[in-house]
């Protein structure tokens, strides 16, 4: 089980911000082969859940009210490091990414833009698809609603 925490912006120690630009960074850009600009301005709005084990943080996502990225509540950067990928923590963080909308913004309604690769995953967590596929920063993409 991971230790969740879900934190402000002006929350976050510094050694945490290194350590989620570090843990986006290493699979966003690296990994994913991607070049974007992964620090958009946006992180500042957000709530931030990050995920801990041995106190390390090894998983992560940004959640935003509604209005502040979508016009839905919304859940982007989901990110879990490589190596534990396999013990499904993105379902725990997921889990508690939806929990921390429903309670910091009394929201039910959710919107995502996710990797396509990752429909089924989020299907199964109450994801519906909305539209068809797009490119964003050269990756498959598609928007999905949950109610």
């Amino acid at each position: 089980m991971l230790d969740i925490y879900v934190k402000t912006f002006n929350q976050l120690s510094l050694d945490e911000l290194y350590y989620l630009f570090q843990l986006r960074s290493q699979v966003f850009v690296v990994e994913q082969d991607c070049v974007y600009q992964d620090i958009d301005g946006k992180d500042k709005k957000a709530l931030h859940v990050i995920g801990k084990k041995d106190n390390t943080i090894i998983a992560y996502s940004r959640i935003f009210k509604p209005g502040d990225y979508f016009k839905e509540a919304s859940i982007g950067r989901v990110v879990v490091a490589e190596n534990f990928r396999h013990l499904k923590y993105g379902h725990q963080l997921m889990v508690a990414s939806i929990e921390a909308v429903e309670a910091s913004f009394s929201s039910k309604k959710i919107k995502i833009s996710a990797q396509k690769y990752l429909e089924n995953f989020y299907n199964n967590l109450g994801f519906i698809t909305s539209g068809e596929p797009y490119l964003e920063d050269g990756i498959p993409h598609i928007a999905m609603i949950k109610n």
